[in-house]
């Protein structure tokens, strides 16, 4: 794949070239993946075998074990074994109520993300009602170990992350209908800055403290948004554990609207939301990519 390096800034300080130039590399190899991963998506619990997954992508045993590695940092074996169906349903049957107990003693409440190093703030309700009116975004590129980028950055944090699987321009669209109200200005250097913050530095190094973010929505969306912060990294939930966290038991079809409409996907961890058969379903960003998120959580949790 042939990859657009043009909205990659120039004349940054070395390391932070160094920096962006092993992200960009991942990026590729994720879209290289992403076949691979849908495939992979729908046969957890079959422990497919190296060469079937090779041969479902059209490549060689040796040249997708190669890519497959140098993305995951671990082999598609060790990959798929982290994900597998049948652990992800043994989790939820065994796991709900430490979930729970986690929840109830807040060790992950709204003012930190256990992995990313979040510092959340909502905007206010005049914001969301006038749709934006009156904030100044800037949006821009970058890479992500997940494909390309789309940052949205309100003046106190991060508003919003999507991905790109070729068709910027719908990324884009997609993103700014949320708010269609504010003023927009590009920005491809601070999008990457942040890509870099949250993706190679790990938010809280280098004396630069947590990454902001800012949500946006009603209350009951907001709500929902942070009982999706209680699911630890490695571990799922069903679509009716984050509504009883968010005070709306029962209610899961609002609670699936509110999931899929969060504007920061990876960071407000709405991929750690699935069926209650363990099914990897409903990722607005599509299953490769959730089943992509998953496996290099569960393999990071995993040691």
């Amino acid at each position: 794949m042939a990859y657009d390096a043009s909205f990659l800034s120039t004349g940054l300080p070395e390391a932070a070239s160094q920096e962006l130039a092993r992200l960009a590399e991942r990026s590729v190899d994720y879209h290289r993946m992403a076949k691979a991963l849908d495939w992979l998506a729908e046969r957890w619990s079959d422990h497919p075998s190296l060469d079937e997954a090779a041969q479902a992508v059209g490549l060689s045993p040796f040249h997708f074990q190669r890519i497959f590695t140098r993305w995951a940092g671990v082999s598609p074996k060790t990959f798929v074994s982290a994900i597998a169906h049948a652990e992800a349903r043994r989790s939820l049957e065994a796991g709900g109520t430490v979930l729970d107990a986690a929840f109830d003693a807040g060790l992950s409440g709204p003012s930190r993300l256990h992995d990313l190093f979040i510092a959340q703030e909502a905007a206010t309700p005049g914001e969301v009602r006038r749709r934006g009116a009156g904030m100044r975004l800037r949006w821009g590129w970058a890479p992500t170990p997940f494909g390309k980028g789309l940052f949205v950055m309100a003046e106190r944090g991060l508003a919003g992350l999507a991905f790109s699987d070729g068709d910027d321009e719908m990324s884009f669209a997609d993103m700014h209908r949320r708010f269609p109200a504010a003023d927009w200005t590009r920005d491809d250097a601070a999008a990457q800055g942040m890509a870099l913050r949250a993706f190679i530095r790990g938010g809280g190094a280098g004396g630069e403290g947590p990454l902001p973010v800012v949500l946006i929505g009603s209350p009951f969306h907001i709500q929902v948004w942070k009982a999706l912060l209680t699911i630890p990294t490695g571990a799922t939930a069903t679509y009716g554990q984050v509504a009883a966290w968010a005070g709306k038991p029962g209610a899961f079809q609002a609670t699936g609207g509110a999931i899929g409409a969060n504007p920061i996907s990876l960071l407000i961890p709405c991929h750690r939301a699935i069926a209650k058969s363990g099914k990897l379903t409903g990722y607005h960003w599509g299953l490769a990519r959730k089943a992509a998120i998953l496996g290099m959580e569960a393999v990071a949790a995993a040691g």
